[in-house]
């Protein structure tokens, strides 16, 4: 009988654990959203510090044209003149201006005698390289206030003014003034503004975390249910399904707890089926275990005078002895029948087993040695493994001895019963980590791959369509390997099978006992 679990306990471990991995594992909702969430807040900070970058930068080029226009006002002032290069050297402007003087006539070459330039912290008396002059000669009054990088001087924001000198000769006065300062400051702002968005992405981080996983907590407690659940035997036995999620992660308002609700009900069918299942299957238990008591008696009767009859048959009509031949026959057929539902109804009802130390090889060696008896058209092998060699602790289980001589027996018979004559049977024998393990393999016509599956269950036969004969030509009842899966799970072990044309395994694993012989 499967015990209840709580909603609050841990579910079992195993490789189906899977909703044991962390809120933010690979492929979880907590990550995605984790990841989503992430990427919008470092789209905003993107977003936003570009625009904070670009709005300081603009702030910056509107500073530098309101210089240009000062510095060209000063020089258009009354009484000061466009003169000579000398006139143009005046204090009191930003360090690093720049000022060419382009006199009509000259073509796209600047006269170098009425040309005068500061760069630097002092103000130098110096013509300008040819270069900066072929770059500053392109810029034209139309074009206004325009940023260009001078060579050898870096960024400048220089603006073309048409200009009449105190000689009365036309010309173009351009006046730059440098952007270093410019620079360092939209370095800065840049260098803060990627400093707060990754501050900003952290704290997001940690924060979304807590919220995702506070968010998360009641969907997790609805799948810690739902696993285990799922890791409950319900296909047999009297199934308690107590397990619920909690009201406070089933209330409809939110989603989650509409599912939780949908998953209450559904629990809710589910043990109600499970409940009408196995009152069906104890009614039909106890039909069965009732019906088969109830036989054993006139069976017994029949088989009694039918064996009466054996010293008269000669002198009957032989029509009338074979008659009665296959009425005995069939009398001891129906008994061993009627034996096995007893038994099989018996390891339903509960463990009913004289339980004691039980030496599975000698136990193995005896139903080997039946079998040989049994069936003597087919060639039978034992195989004791490591345990042939002394070198390895005694196979002894604890159970009932002779339910499991009836499973070996059945699992031997099973072999003989369904493979043709001259067929190979091995039986071995050999100790794994804490259980026994019982093999029994034959190289037969093998298992159909749709029948496997079921092979264990009652009345299950290889092949509906023809009848198999055992001993005797008596047809199988089949439930030899209905009572192997059911001593085996009496004594909480598990029986299997592989098989495929030409090899058909059988293995039937028991615990080893505990104290010397399983350490």
């Amino acid at each position: 009988m499967n015990q209840p679990v709580s909603p609050g306990s841990p579910g079992p471990t195993g490789n189906r654990g899977t909703f044991a991995r962390g809120t933010f594992a690979r492929g979880t909702l907590g990550r995605q959203l984790l990841v989503r969430v992430l990427l919008i807040v470092a789209a905003i900070a993107v977003l936003l510090s570009g625009a904070s970058t670009l709005a300081v930068s603009r702030q910056l080029i509107n500073n530098a044209d309101r210089q240009l226009s000062a510095i060209v006002d000063r020089l258009r002032a009354p009484g000061a003149g466009f003169q000579t290069a000398d006139a143009l050297l005046r204090g009191g402007q930003p360090i690093g201006t720049l000022y060419a003087a382009y006199v009509a006539g000259s073509g796209a070459e600047a006269d170098s005698g009425r040309l005068a330039s500061t760069n630097g912290p002092q103000v130098i008396k110096a013509a300008l390289p040819d270069s900066v002059l072929a770059e500053l000669s392109g810029v034209s009054p139309d074009d206004g206030p325009t940023t260009i990088r001078l060579t050898g001087l870096g960024r400048y924001r220089v603006a073309a003014y048409p200009a009449v000198f105190n000689d009365n000769q036309q010309g173009t006065l351009v006046v730059g003034i440098p952007l270093s300062d410019t620079d360092r400051v939209l370095s800065r702002t840049v260098l803060v503004a990627i400093t707060v968005s990754l501050l900003a992405l952290i704290g997001a981080g940690v924060a979304v975390q807590e919220v995702v996983r506070r968010s998360l907590r009641p969907l997790n407690r609805v799948a810690a249910t739902a696993q285990q659940v799922s890791q409950l035997r319900l296909d047999r036995g009297d199934v308690t399904l107590a397990l619920r999620v909690p009201e406070s992660d089933a209330d409809p308002v939110s989603e989650v707890g509409r599912v939780g609700q949908a998953f209450n009900h559904m629990l809710d069918n589910v043990d109600r089926a499970l409940a009408a299942r196995q009152a069906s299957e104890t009614k039909l238990k106890q039909f069965i275990a009732d019906a088969s008591h109830e036989l054993r008696n006139p069976l017994a009767s029949i088989r009694g005078y039918a064996e009466l009859t054996r010293r008269e048959r000669d002198r009957l009509p032989s029509d009338t002895a074979y008659a009665l031949g296959r009425v005995e026959s069939e009398a001891e057929r129906m008994s061993s029948l009627v034996e096995d539902l007893l038994l099989l109804a018996r390891l339903d009802s509960g463990p009913a087993i004289d339980v004691g130390p039980v030496d599975v090889t000698e136990l193995l060696i005896n139903a080997i040695s039946d079998a040989r008896a049994a069936g003597p058209d087919h060639h039978w092998s034992l195989e004791l493994g490591s345990l042939d060699q002394g070198n390895h602790p005694p196979a002894v289980v604890i159970g009932d001895r002779n339910r499991l001589h009836q499973a070996v027996v059945n699992l031997l018979a099973n072999a003989r019963t369904h493979t043709p004559a001259g067929t190979a049977v091995r039986a071995g024998l050999r100790v794994e980590g804490s259980e026994v393990v019982i093999s029994v393999n034959d190289n037969g016509p093998g298992i159909p791959a749709e029948v496997q599956g079921r092979v264990f269950e009652r009345f299950t036969r290889g092949d509906d369509s023809r009848t198999r004969t055992g001993d005797g030509g008596r047809s199988s009842t089949g439930l030899g390997l209905a009572i192997v899966a059911a001593v085996a799970e009496a004594h909480h072990g598990m029986v299997r099978v592989w098989s495929v044309p030409g090899d058909t395994r059988f293995e039937l694993r028991l615990p080893l006992a505990p104290g010397p012989s399983a350490t």
